[in-house]
């Protein structure tokens, strides 16, 4: 028996990186999986965006583990189009047991050089999205008698990180709705976390829009301290977060809610 047997989990932004990851760890543990991406560009982002040929990639992956994925192509910020991939998805599987709300943008720029659009795009997608997910999703899971919501997070979500104003803003935004949901939603036996990783090698932490920063940490030396791990290590990489979401969807972490869990190499610590 795998640890997450017989559940079904909803993962957004499930295309690639650390999605792409969750969905396939989970599904080694025995969960079917509802996926959903936007699969398309959003201004300002630094890095080539997800396709609809990576969410078919994350379909062929999932089911060489013969599970079952439901896949549909559809933007967090679009609550109409979020019900109907969740809904025919749980039509499809039968259930919904967990929740990853891991979707999400990164746009770097000095705090003076970010624009209005570049501040609202992320909050809408970085925490007006996962405010949808959770909102959308935990219907099923009041059906199921329980689950499990996973919040994705940042090290930026437990601390200021220069460059990076609107993310750090939406990022400690999360852990405001985690905390929130975790007492409502607890009456229901449904526990709600958050998953906080310092930088992870994905398209979007390995971005062109993060080599600026050593550019911009030459020009102010005093701030490059916070970028620092602890641990001799300068990235993680994505499975290292899924074994954290992986604990937290399992009933191994049955009485585990509302933790900000890190998994920064030390990084929260400076």
């Amino acid at each position: 028996m795998g640890r997450v047997e017989g559940k079904v989990a909803f993962i957004t932004g499930a295309a690639r990186g650390q999605g792409r990851s969750h969905a396939v760890r989970l599904a080694q543990e025995g969960a079917d999986i509802i996926a959903i991406d936007l699969c398309g560009p959003v201004p300002g982002i630094g890095y080539p965006p997800a396709t609809p040929a990576d969410l078919e990639q994350t379909v062929k992956d999932v089911e060489a583990l013969d599970r079952r994925i439901v896949a549909r192509q559809a933007d967090v910020r679009d609550r109409d189009a979020m019900k109907a991939a969740i809904d025919e998805g749980v039509a499809e599987l039968g259930r919904l047991d967990v929740v990853v709300a891991n979707a999400g943008i990164c746009i770097l720029a000095p705090w003076d050089e970010v624009t209005p659009e570049v501040f609202r795009d992320t909050l809408d997608i970085n925490l007006t999205g996962v405010w949808n997910t959770v909102q959308l999703a935990a219907p099923h899971l009041v059906a199921a008698g329980g689950g499990s919501i996973v919040l994705t997070s940042s090290a930026a979500g437990l601390k200021g990180l220069p460059f990076l104003t609107p993310y750090v803003a939406a990022k400690h935004g999360v852990v405001g709705l985690m905390r929130a949901f975790a007492h409502e939603l607890a009456e229901h036996h449904i526990r709600v976390n958050s998953v906080h990783p310092t930088g992870v090698d994905t398209p979007m932490g390995a971005g062109d829009g993060m080599a600026q920063i050593g550019a911009w940490l030459q020009e102010h030396p005093r701030l490059a301290g916070m970028f620092t791990n602890s641990l001799p290590v300068e990235i993680t990489q994505p499975v290292d977060i899924s074994n954290a979401v992986l604990f937290l969807a399992s009933d191994e972490a049955r009485y585990v809610t509302a933790l900000t869990m890190t998994v920064d190499a030390g990084n929260t610590q400076y």
